[in-house]
């Protein structure tokens, strides 16, 4: 019988990115045996190859990029001349920024967004902006006014979001780290549907950008994408020099696991009553069951949260979007046109009006939502559970050009255990542990408590050292099976 799997696509080449990650790359332009020109020129020719079939680039500046990169001299910053993409909700001065929508107009940034400058003082170079869909607000990086970002493991299937450019940039090699910020789950969904680790920081351990100091409650973190757990603990830590919160502890250089023995709540369920599809519970499961042979203790936990958390985060959704449509011109650009958002931002407004009443006690217990969790983790290291209810949909399924009330619903299906990160502060962190019959990765999700960033990186190591995750470009057909080829 023919395989009719399309094929993953990738752009790993025997050039001066071959597959090293970040770290590995920048070793390699310390020492001299590539120059960041010849990593700029190699990394750009991925991005445009790339470009035609995963489309992740929203806008490039690869000759300003290369004129960088030319007079990079002697690399000091820990990640000098490893080239990236910032995403295209944060602003980089002379480059446009258009989040994701039609409603936003054609525009330059003045000047580079504070995160933006903390990630390129490491000494990335950036070589453009990645795609998102319209304000962040779908699992999916599926813009209504264009083209879909595809997933490389699998084209005809989404790529995450709302970071969906970055992880897809960065799983398809055209760079080993990306940019990429979270609000609901939009650094580990997009890290979880394309294979990646992706670490959301406690809030606070980086530097808010301008959109999140104006929120009522700050869900926005900041952070990367990455192919290693090496190259998100090399992150955290070079963001740490640039700015450390003195009223978290400090992260430090994590270099691999840790021997201590954890206490780990397991959750296999939402809270919103949606049952956890068969492949992403048994992957769940089966790293749990991992985790306890290394001498760690497994225990079912609840959810850590209030039982009205489903409604009252999907009213602050909506209130997001209610906020965007009547203050855009004020908030995001003077030419901002309302009319032209998309179906979901218009659902979501409209739901936010019938219910908007109800938003003071909503706030109200998002902001508790912080002390329960601190209160709930008290004997706990960490919890593990899924990244999504669902494994990763084909595109189209959660096109903002579905039916309000039925995007909705497939919404709360599938991005409900992200978003409690988010409202709590808490760190959280996505990790591939399995692949679909579909050829697509499967993640678990850990979260630990606040400011406890290492635990994570550790427990993340840990996986990574004795269950690698495959690149796209050692993929064979051994990875397949009817239902999903578990690694672990």
């Amino acid at each position: 019988m023919t395989d009719s799997r399309p094929t993953p696509f990738h752009c790993f080449q025997d050039d001066a990115l071959g597959e090293d990650d970040a770290t590995g790359l920048a070793a390699r332009i310390r020492s001299g045996e590539v120059s960041a020109l010849e990593v700029a020129r190699a990394s750009i020719a991925r991005a445009r190859l790339a470009q035609t079939v995963i489309n992740g680039v929203a806008s490039a500046d690869y000759e300003r990029s290369l004129a960088s990169a030319s007079k990079l001299d002697i690399p000091k910053a820990p990640f000098a001349g490893v080239p990236t993409f910032i995403k295209d909700n944060t602003d980089v001065k002379g480059l446009p920024t258009g989040h994701g929508s039609a409603a936003m107009p054609a525009n330059t940034a003045s000047k580079t967004s504070p995160f933006a400058q903390q990630m390129l003082a490491q000494g990335y170079l950036c070589l453009g902006k990645s795609t998102l869909p319209e304000f962040g607000f779908n699992a999916t990086t599926e813009p209504a006014h264009c083209l879909p970002t595809r997933n490389p493991w699998n084209p005809l299937y989404s790529s995450g979001a709302s970071s969906g450019g970055a992880a897809a940039l960065v799983a398809a090699g055209v760079v080993p780290v990306a940019h990429a910020n979270d609000g609901g789950g939009s650094i580990r969904i997009p890290a979880a549907c394309c294979g990646l680790v992706g670490l959301k920081p406690t809030r606070g351990r980086v530097i808010d950008n301008d959109a999140a100091k104006t929120l009522p409650i700050n869900i926005v973190s900041d952070g990367v994408v990455t192919r290693s757990v090496r190259d998100s603990a090399g992150f955290m830590a070079a963001a740490e020099q640039y700015f450390r919160n003195r009223k978290l502890p400090e992260i430090g250089q994590v270099y691999g696991p840790s021997r201590k023995q954890l206490r780990i709540g397991l959750v296999l369920d939402s809270i919103n009553g949606h049952k956890t599809d068969p492949v992403t519970r048994e992957t769940v499961e089966q790293t749990a069951r991992y985790l306890e042979k290394l001498g760690h203790i497994i225990e079912p936990m609840d959810v850590p949260i209030a039982r009205s958390f489903p409604d009252d985060f999907a009213l602050y959704w909506g209130m997001l979007a209610f906020g965007l449509k009547a203050r855009g011109r004020k908030l995001m650009h003077p030419a901002f046109d309302k009319r032209k958002v998309d179906g979901l931002t218009q659902g979501l407004d409209r739901m936010f009006r019938r219910k908007c009443l109800q938003l003071p006690a909503a706030l109200w217990r998002l902001n508790r939502s912080q002390q329960d969790y601190a209160r709930h983790m008290t004997n706990y290291d960490a919890v593990l559970t899924p990244v999504l209810g669902q494994t990763t949909p084909v595109l189209g399924h959660l096109s903002p050009t579905v039916p309000f009330d039925d995007l909705f619903e497939r919404l709360n299906h599938y991005a409900c255990f992200t978003p409690l990160a988010n409202a709590t502060g808490a760190p959280a962190i996505s990790v591939p542990m399995s692949l679909t019959g579909d050829g697509l990765p499967v993640s678990v999700q850990l979260m630990a408590r606040h400011g406890d960033e290492r635990t994570l990186l550790e427990i993340a190591y840990t996986l990574e050292a004795d269950h690698p995750w495959p690149l796209i470009s050692r993929l064979s057909a051994s990875h397949y099976a009817d239902g999903a080829a578990l690694m672990v």
